[in-house]
């Protein structure tokens, strides 16, 4: 399977006597949708991005403490039957259908398109997620962040888009705070819904320490230069903007970590 491919974005900017000149490089990678791991279970048809089950592949473990992403199809009626988990900070992003989810702290609801449940596993729990449609699929991002610290108290949040920020481009979902109204994870991670419903551009500035990672869902984008269509992926560990502009609409989650 091909390995990443990396660039060097030079932007430039003019000088007071009005020359072109270069910025510092900011060093990306690209993580393509086609290189990604791919299963087929008839009832779940997954993709992922870094090795999971069958899946090996020792340049794709993960990025920081961001251990999994899956993009998961499910089968009207199919779904995970009760398993465990324990030391993992788990999350599913509803992209399309719904999805029904149970575990042993009493939890038990339907999530719906655009919606959060994150699970902290800690020291241990039992949990099933089913696709309650006998007609649509369920479409949805699976991820896994590895905690701050192991044997904590599992725990269980949502989080639900505010209408009132519908038209925003860039929203806090997740953080290790709970901050403006985001799921509280535990581990120095901020997660962004990025939604560009039309043509325009957002940034992130990335500060010196950190590793962001984007996993482009819906549209098409570009970031620095680069071109993703949906499923790419782009990660840095370098200081600067990442501007994300598309022409035509684009949908993704940004991770900011420690």
């Amino acid at each position: 399977m091909p390995g990443p491919q990396s660039q060097t974005n030079r932007p430039a900017f003019v000088t007071e006597r009005g020359r072109m000149q270069d910025r510092a490089v900011m060093k990306t990678t690209l993580r393509r949708s086609k290189e990604r791991g791919h299963a087929d279970h008839g009832w779940l048809d997954s993709y992922h991005t870094f090795s999971f089950a069958d899946y090996y592949d020792p340049a794709h473990m993960g990025f920081r403490s961001l251990r999994v992403i899956n993009q998961d199809r499910i089968a009207p009626g199919g779904g995970f039957p009760t398993h465990p988990h324990r030391d993992m900070e788990i999350f599913s992003y509803l992209v399309e259908g719904a999805l029904a989810h149970k575990d042993s702290l009493g939890n038990g609801r339907v999530l719906e398109p655009g919606q959060i449940q994150l699970m902290s596993a800690g020291k241990g729990v039992l949990h099933s997620e089913f696709n309650p449609s006998d007609r649509e699929i369920s479409h949805l991002l699976q991820i896994w962040i590895q905690p701050q610290a192991r044997a904590l108290v599992p725990s269980y949040t949502e989080w639900h888009p505010d209408p009132a920020q519908e038209a925003e481009p860039k929203v806090l979902v997740i953080s290790p705070d709970g901050r403006e109204r985001s799921a509280t994870i535990h581990q120095d991670a901020d997660v962004y819904r990025i939604r560009l419903i039309e043509a325009g551009s957002v940034t992130h500035e990335v500060r010196a320490g950190r590793g962001v990672w984007f996993q482009l869902i819906k549209g098409s984008a570009i970031i620095n230069g680069a071109p993703l269509e949906a499923g790419d992926a782009l990660s840095t560990e370098d200081t600067g903007t990442l501007t994300i502009a598309t022409s035509a609409g684009a949908e993704g989650l940004l991770f900011d970590l420690g």
